[in-house]
């Protein structure tokens, strides 16, 4: 699985072969914490992130929504700017 971004101790990951794993979504990992969140609107498909992790992913998803789309179309998987 791809990483896409890090930033505060978050990793941001991107399976391949989307059309197994529809809607579009993101994997971020925060210690010990795993949760797939949709692209569209952040809702959290599975899993869970301390608020605070998941406010800084949805926040980051919000900021690069048209990248991650086009790479879960492509499949080309790029590194992304982390937040700051």
């Amino acid at each position: 699985m791809p990483v896409l971004s890090r930033f505060y101790g978050i990793v941001i990951r991107m399976y391949f072969l989307q059309k197994e794993h529809n809607p579009p979504h993101i994997h971020a990992i925060y210690g010990d914490d795993m949760a797939a969140i949709t692209i569209a609107d952040g809702k959290v498909l599975e899993g869970a992130l301390p608020n605070k992790a998941l406010e800084l992913v949805r926040e980051w998803t919000a900021l690069h929504k048209e990248d991650l789309l086009t790479i879960w179309e492509t499949q080309d998987f790029k590194h992304l700017p982390p937040l700051e």
